[in-house]
């Protein structure tokens, strides 16, 4: 399921953008579909003792974090929030690290996993950093 989804979603973004079909819905049906995917998915492994709960704490602690961010830059003066390069590895790394480790390619999964967890950390930092002028009042 993990894989036919991961690929549909990346299949639906491919196509909404060759053919200009992209819609308000979409932008924020999609970041949202993949979050609980993902979260799902990683919450599921952890039941199945095939994911460290603190990992997953982190990646899901982020991924809310980064979410209210998004609506924080939106609401303070209509920035939207373009996903970098370090967001896109860490979405990479998190799916395939999902599909090896429910595929029981503990090795190769628990690598990715870890991998996923740097970019997780790293782009969570990115993304807060280029948006700190939102929270200089807030530490003087």
């Amino acid at each position: 399921m993990c894989i036919r989804d991961s690929f549909t979603d990346y299949l639906d973004g491919y196509l909404a953008r060759k053919w200009k079909v992209v819609t308000n819905f979409g932008k924020f049906a999609d970041p949202l579909a993949d979050k609980m995917l993902v979260m799902s998915a990683f919450i599921m492994l952890v039941g199945m003792k095939m994911a460290p709960a603190w990992v997953v704490a982190i990646i899901i602690c982020r991924e809310l974090a980064v979410t209210g961010l998004r609506l924080l830059l939106v609401e303070n003066g209509g920035t939207v929030l373009a996903a970098a390069m370090p967001g896109k590895i860490k979405t990479v790394t998190q799916m395939f690290s999902i599909i090896f480790l429910l595929c029981h390619l503990s090795l190769l999964g628990t690598i990715l996993l870890y991998i996923a967890l740097f970019f997780t950390i790293y782009s969570g930092y990115d993304y807060f950093k280029g948006a700190g002028y939102l929270f200089k009042d807030t530490f003087k």
